[in-house]
């Protein structure tokens, strides 16, 4: 009987690393990777050598030095005095300001115009498809400008609201004024304070830190008071109410430390030629946020639209078997499965927002592309440092949004056993 023995093997000879495929593919590899970094390293050894030719160096020392210019609005402290790195920060924290607000307003316009362009009736349906189609065909700058322009051109002035033949009116039993200069909203205020806390970011109210307390032992207790009952329902299958405990955990706890802090609302007032007092929203945040909004919800219709059509037509009719109403079998039924369709794309249209904030520079709104990747630059010549920090910030920024989604998306995901 013959035994079949292995083939001996060959020795290894440099040739091997292109003719054998075990080898082949790792040797691309290191030749790839290689390349890539002798290039890196020319890029750096380049951009050195043109910089000694300019009698420039590489340093971040500009950030520390006098900024000398003013940013409206600021959501901390901050004066002309103040220097290029708080300037920065400033216009980050406006950044992020109309980004979160742009994404919520988008998404809420987005999933209404999607729901409503699946509508039965024709007008409703018909009036969606054209909001979607002309709003996503037309760049996101123009709407901004649009919206920048309106506001500037059409509202009344401050004037206008003064004396018996006032022109104009404010809203809302005289809390809101709307005029060419921006909105004007009534703002919390406290007569009681527990003082000041001074932080990196500057000082700020020690009341706004005792409510986000509160709110979050409220949250605390409310998801404790949740599991507790479904354990007794695992246990006894009957669910107790929660509905007015919750209640009373969010409401009761609030409503007493507010009490304490003595709250109240500053209204805005017209006084000499403009209005004082209350929370002013300029224009330039405005435009940037409506334009921002209404473009990148036609985005968010489309991507909700699909997510419904790709569920099957039998858990409608199964829902309407069982007597659920269709608004019911939409919000119960239909969104929850088409979230696994439509949360992906989302994440793209949340960064899309939070990288176009940069078009605010067109209406003057201070972001951080107006005030490090603008003034900045231009007062202190730091050109290629501005750029680069600008880079690392939305490259961080898009990783957080990312991994944020990211992780909402795998706890909304069909799982499979």
């Amino acid at each position: 009987m013959t035994i079949a023995s292995d083939a001996p093997r060959q020795p290894f000879h440099l040739s091997m690393l292109f003719n054998d495929a075990r080898y082949r593919a790792r040797t691309i590899q290191v030749i790839a990777f290689c390349t890539l970094l002798l290039a890196a390293a020319w890029l750096v050894d380049n951009t050195i050598r043109n910089l000694a030719a300019l009698g420039k160096d590489f340093s971040f020392d500009f950030l520390w030095s006098t900024a000398g210019y003013d940013i409206a609005p600021h959501a901390i402290d901050y004066s002309s005095t103040s220097t290029h790195a708080r300037a920065a920060l400033v216009g980050l924290l406006n950044t992020l300001i109309v980004a979160a607000m742009a994404c919520v307003t988008a998404t809420v316009l987005g999933v209404l115009a999607g729901v409503l362009r699946l509508s039965n009736n024709w007008i409703v349906a018909r009036l969606m498809t054209i909001y979607v189609e002309s709003f996503r065909n037309v760049p996101a700058l123009l709407w901004i400008i649009v919206v920048a322009a309106v506001m500037s051109e059409a509202m009344p002035a401050p004037n206008a609201f003064r004396g018996e033949n006032a022109t104009a009116s404010m809203l809302f039993w005289d809390s809101i004024a709307v005029t060419n200069r921006g909105i004007y909203l009534p703002v919390p205020d406290f007569s009681r304070s527990p003082g000041q806390a001074s932080s990196a970011l500057g000082s700020f109210d020690l009341n706004y830190l005792a409510i986000l307390g509160v709110l979050a032992f409220s949250f605390l207790a409310h998801r404790g008071l949740v599991k507790r009952a479904q354990r007794l329902q695992s246990a006894t299958g009957q669910r107790p109410a929660t509905w007015w405990k919750s209640l009373c955990l969010f409401a009761l706890p609030m409503i007493t430390l507010i009490y304490a802090l003595g709250f109240h609302l500053d209204y805005p007032a017209l006084k000499g030629l403009n209005f004082t007092g209350g929370l002013q929203l300029r224009n330039s945040l405005i435009a940037l946020w409506i334009g921002l909004s209404v473009y990148t919800g036609a985005f968010i219709a489309e991507n909700v639209r699909s997510g419904i059509l790709a569920i099957s037509r039998g858990q409608t009719e199964a829902a309407y078997a069982l007597g659920l109403s269709a608004g019911r079998t939409m919000r119960l039924v239909i969104l929850p499965q088409a979230l696994r369709i439509i949360v992906p794309p989302l994440i793209s249209q949340y960064l899309n927002i939070t990288k176009n904030t940069s078009l605010g520079l067109a209406v003057g709104y201070m972001e951080l592309r107006s005030t490090l990747g603008g003034i900045t630059i231009n007062q202190t010549g730091r050109e290629l440092e501005g750029m680069l920090m600008m880079m690392l910030i939305y490259v961080a920024i898009s990783l957080i949004i990312s991994s944020v989604m990211n992780i909402y998306n795998n706890r909304v995901r069909v799982k499979e056993r």
